[in-house]
């Protein structure tokens, strides 16, 4: 659910109570929600200048999420098992297997990235990436 989205629900539901006049609560919920859509399209606008950046603080955001994904499956799937393969044979007890790791919102945003660049990709095969 957007942000937005979550807002007007709010909103309408504060007019449901406290206005009673049928016309007026509908005056205002559309009024809400033309300015609601407002704020969408300065977003967009927004969306639309910080892609055009050739700053490497603004185009190297999605990477560095991406490369922090990659570094914290590294960690767990390749790193932890040697270590601990390692503790075992030389004898000592690190536990590193007790060492928790939620792959929840990991994959969440990991899967989310994968999906835009695999888009990405679909859009430079088609020819209309710029």
């Amino acid at each position: 659910m957007s942000i937005t989205k979550a807002v007007a629900d709010v909103a309408n539901n504060v007019l449901d109570k406290f206005v009673q006049d049928k016309d007026l609560k509908e005056q205002l919920a559309h009024n809400l929600q033309v300015e609601l859509i407002e704020l969408d399209k300065a977003q967009i606008e927004v969306n639309k200048e910080a892609a055009k950046s050739t700053n490497w603080f603004v185009a190297a955001a999605r990477p560095s999420i991406l490369w922090i994904c990659a570094f914290s499956l590294g960690v767990h799937y390749c790193i932890l098992p040697v270590a601990t393969w390692i503790a075992v044979v030389a004898g000592t007890d690190l536990q590193l297997e007790a060492l928790e790791f939620d792959f929840s919102q990991l994959t969440t945003i990991l899967l989310a990235l994968l999906g835009m660049s695999s888009l990405r990709s679909v859009e430079k095969v088609k020819g209309v990436a710029r």
